[in-house]
C-alpha cells in the first residue's frame, strides 16, 4: 500500500477487509514505552495510524508545552516501522477523529481503563463498532519522568551542580 492516507474504499484485498487501528499520543521525548505501544498496536491490526497530538492539544488537555515540536514528532513517528501513517491530532473529540479516519480499533494506555473518560469512550466507540484495546504503560520510562529530569537540569541550582561536576571531572 502506498504511503499516505488510507481510504476505506481502496482496500487492496477485497476478500478480507483491513483492520485499521488508531493509536494516539503526544510522542514527546520519544522513548521505549512509545515504541512498545506502537509495536503492540500494529500486532493487532493490519494498518496502523498514529495520531500525534498537536502542540495546542497538549497545552489544552494536559497543560504541557511539548519539548519537541509537532512537525518533528510527526517525522519521528512516521518513520517507525510499525506505523503505516502518522497524522496530527488537532481535535479533542475522538469520535470526530473516527469520523475522519474510520478506524476499527482504538488503542489507549491502561490508565484510562475504568475511568469515567475511558468508559464514556468505550460506549461511544461501541455504538459505531470500534473496539477499545488498552495497553500497559512501560513502568520504568515515561515522558513525565523525562520532563522532570529535564526541568531539574535546567534549574539554576541543578545547572550549577552539573557545571561544578564538569570542572572537577566527576560527571
Amino acid at each position: 500500500m502506498a504511503a499516505g492516507h488510507y481510504s476505506p474504499d481502496s482496500d487492496i484485498n477485497a476478500t478480507r477487509p483491513l483492520r485499521i487501528g488508531y493509536a494516539a499520543g503526544a510522542f514527546d521525548l520519544f522513548h521505549v514505552g512509545h515504541l512498545n505501544i506502537l509495536k503492540h498496536a500494529k500486532s493487532q491490526c493490519d494498518y496502523l495510524i498514529a495520531g500525534v497530538a498537536s502542540d495546542e492539544m497538549l497545552e489544552l488537555t494536559k497543560g504541557v508545552t511539548p519539548v519537541v515540536p509537532l512537525f518533528e514528532r510527526l517525522e519521528i513517528v512516521r518513520h517507525i516501522s510499525f506505523v503505516d501513517e502518522a497524522v496530527a491530532e488537532v481535535v479533542q473529540d475522538k469520535m470526530e477523529t473516527w469520523r475522519q479516519l474510520r478506524f476499527d480499533v482504538f488503542f489507549k494506555g491502561d490508565d484510562w481503563r475504568g475511568t469515567p473518560r475511558g468508559m464514556h469512550l468505550e460506549r461511544e466507540f461501541a455504538a459505531v463498532g470500534v473496539d477499545v484495546v488498552y495497553f500497559p504503560y512501560t513502568v520504568n520510562t515515561s515522558s513525565t519522568m523525562l520532563r522532570r529530569a529535564l526541568d531539574a537540569l535546567t534549574r539554576p541550582d541543578a545547572a550549577s551542580r552539573w557545571q561544578t561536576r564538569a570542572i572537577e571531572g566527576t560527571s
